[in-house]
């Protein structure tokens, strides 16, 4: 697993605990999302209803598609900005959030055919689908396999093959060891639980970004008092995804591409992008090799992302975190609208 990722796990992780605070006397005001979007559910399959944002927007249909553990509140705030591009749809897949949690139909293929179903319902004929980090997946299996549907396609750090994924590589992985003191970070304290805001203030020391409210608000229970119970989605649906995914191939895609990718830096900026400072030459030679490592992981999937028919754009963003289209939320919108305009 690239350690942007081990990096992000760590800092954003909300693993809960045991216990929650007690409840308070008084339930709080009522929570509105401020997002401007309305919220519908469309069904897929039997029993299976998604939730679809809707931001607006005229011309070209973009659909937005959240990584795995985050829904499409994840893209709150980008959206909006967005419309002036096109009209904005994003769904959250299944298991998650809102949408439904059946105990099935995690593999690419369903996930895709549930986001074709949802075009479908929509009556979207053609889309822009715009993917961050798993929902690499979904997309290029729709691409692939309906080329009419698809307009362009935008790989938010979404290139990662399942197939040669660095994540399953032990020795990679025991890269990491001179940095384990460092990259574990203890999870949220009871201050932190007491409600959404200290969830995301939290996220905001850890990190350099915070989710919208609304998208931590459907990843957690809320508790009558306020503060943030339990995860929505059970741990299965994470293995179930894992265990469906399959290696990409690019070569039949004839849409347009755009990859945002996140890049290590070669030394400097290692604290911004790595979350912490190496503190002895060890963890500096530690931090090298994982680089060195990374850099051939990226280099591998953009050669296999240029196999594509289509063209391919791939920008580096040098010092990003995997969430680009926060730490990078500037260069993702002027590219993304770029990308759209020029598109038949």
């Amino acid at each position: 697993m690239p350690i942007k990722h081990i990096a992000r796990l760590a800092s954003t992780s909300v693993a809960l605990g045991a216990s929650v605070a007690a409840f308070a006397q008084s339930e709080p005001a009522p929570w509105h999302d401020p997002s401007p979007h309305t919220v519908q559910f469309v069904a897929v399959e039997d029993q299976v209803r998604l939730e679809v944002l809707d931001w607006g927007g005229g011309g070209k249909n973009i659909v937005l598609l959240a990584g795995s553990g985050n829904t499409a509140h994840v893209f709150d705030d980008l959206a909006p900005k967005l419309t002036r591009s096109g009209h904005v749809y994003g769904i959250t897949r299944r298991g998650f959030g809102a949408s439904s949690h059946p105990t099935t139909g995690y593999t690419d293929q369903r996930l895709a055919d549930d986001v074709l179903g949802v075009l479908d319902m929509l009556d979207i004929q053609v889309a822009v689908l715009v993917g961050h980090s798993m929902a690499g997946s979904e997309i290029t299996t729709i691409a692939t396999q309906h080329p009419d549907r698809v307009s362009g396609l935008v790989y938010l750090d979404a290139g990662d093959d399942p197939g040669d994924f660095s994540g399953n590589n032990p020795e990679y992985l025991a890269l990491f060891e001179p940095l384990a003191p460092l990259i574990r970070l203890p999870g949220p304290t009871d201050f932190d639980r007491r409600s959404f805001q200290g969830m995301r203030d939290r996220q905001l020391r850890t990190m350099r970004f915070a989710f919208p409210e609304a998208e931590l608000r459907n990843q957690f229970y809320s508790n009558v008092d306020g503060s943030v119970g339990g995860r929505r989605t059970d741990d299965f649906v994470r293995r179930a995804i894992g265990e469906g995914s399959k290696r990409r191939d690019y070569s039949k895609i004839r849409a347009p591409i755009l990859y945002f990718a996140a890049a290590p830096p070669r030394a400097r900026g290692w604290s911004q992008y790595y979350h912490f400072d190496p503190r002895n030459p060890e963890q500096r030679t530690a931090l090298q090799r994982i680089y060195d490592a990374d850099r051939i992981y990226l280099n591998r999937y953009e050669q296999r992302m240029r196999t594509a028919k289509g063209p391919v754009r791939i920008v580096e963003l040098i010092g990003a975190d995997h969430y680009v289209f926060f730490t990078n939320e500037k260069e993702v919108l002027a590219g993304l609208g770029e990308f759209v305009a020029r598109l038949q």
